[in-house]
C-alpha cells in the first residue's frame, strides 16, 4: 500500500517538529512537508497534493479557518485534522462545519493521533472524546436535521441544493465550475456525514430542512 501523506501547518517551529516526529512513528505514515503561515499550507497543498493535512486554528497570513475554507472549495478530496490548544465544543462544531474531517486538542495522546488519521483518511470523521459538545457534532446522537445541516460547508450545502433540485453531477459541475470528480467527491462527503445513502434521501432531507421550497 501507498503510504499516507501528511504535510504539517503550525506557526511555531518547535510545535511542528514535535508533530513531525509522532506522525513519523506511525507505520505506513510520512511527512511530505511542513508550513508556518496558511498562504504557505496552501501552497504547498498545491505543490504536494498530500492526502491529509494536520492544521492549527491560530495561523498568521490567515488563520486556520481561511485554510480550511480554501481547502474545501479547492482540494475537496484532501482529509484536514484541526490540531489544536483549543477544546472548547464552539471551535470544533466550526471545524466540522468547514470541512475538517476531524478535530484533536494538541494535548491528545500520541496513540490518539494515530487513531484520528487512520480514520480519517479511512474516510469517517474523529472527533476526539476530550472535547466538549461532541454529541452535537456527532451524528445520529441526539443532533437534530438542522443542527446537520449547519455542519456541512457553504459547498456543500450549495451541491445538496442542487441535487434536490434534480441536476445532474455534470450539470453541477458545469454550474459550479468545478470537476465531475470533485462533485462526486462532495456527495459521498454529504451522505457520509448526513447518514444518508441514496440521493432520494438527500432530496427529502433538503425539503425537511427548507433547502429547497416545493411548489
Amino acid at each position: 500500500m501507498n503510504p499516507i501523506r501528511v504535510l504539517i501547518a503550525d506557526d511555531h517551529a518547535l510545535v511542528r517538529a514535535g508533530i513531525r516526529a509522532l506522525v513519523e512513528r506511525i507505520d505506513g505514515v510520512v511527512v511530505v512537508g511542513e508550513a508556518g503561515k496558511g498562504s504557505e499550507a496552501l501552497e504547498l497543498v498545491r505543490q504536494l497534493g498530500p492526502d491529509l493535512l494536520l492544521l492549527d486554528i491560530t495561523m498568521p497570513d490567515g488563520n486556520g479557518f481561511d485554510v480550511l475554507d480554501q481547502l474545501t472549495k479547492l482540494y475537496p478530496e484532501i482529509r484536514v485534522i484541526v490540531l489544536t490548544v483549543h477544546e472548547a465544543g464552539e471551535y470544533a462544531i466550526r471545524a466540522v462545519r468547514e470541512g475538517a474531517a476531524g478535530y484533536l486538542p494538541k494535548s491528545a495522546a500520541s496513540t490518539e493521533l494515530e487513531d484520528a488519521i487512520r480514520t480519517v483518511v479511512s474516510g469517517k470523521r474523529y472527533i476526539s472524546p476530550e472535547t466538549a459538545q461532541n454529541t452535537i457534532i456527532e451524528q445520529g446522537r441526539g443532533a437534530t436535521k438542522r443542527d446537520l445541516l449547519a455542519t456541512l460547508s457553504p459547498r456543500q450545502r450549495e451541491v445538496l441544493r442542487l441535487i434536490a433540485e434534480g441536476r445532474t453531477t455534470k450539470q453541477i459541475a458545469r454550474e459550479l465550475e468545478i470537476s465531475v470528480k470533485t462533485v462526486e467527491t462532495h456527495r459521498a462527503q454529504l451522505m457520509e456525514r448526513l447518514g444518508i445513502h441514496d440521493v432520494a434521501g438527500l432530496v427529502r432531507y433538503a425539503i425537511i430542512v427548507g433547502l429547497i421550497e416545493v411548489e
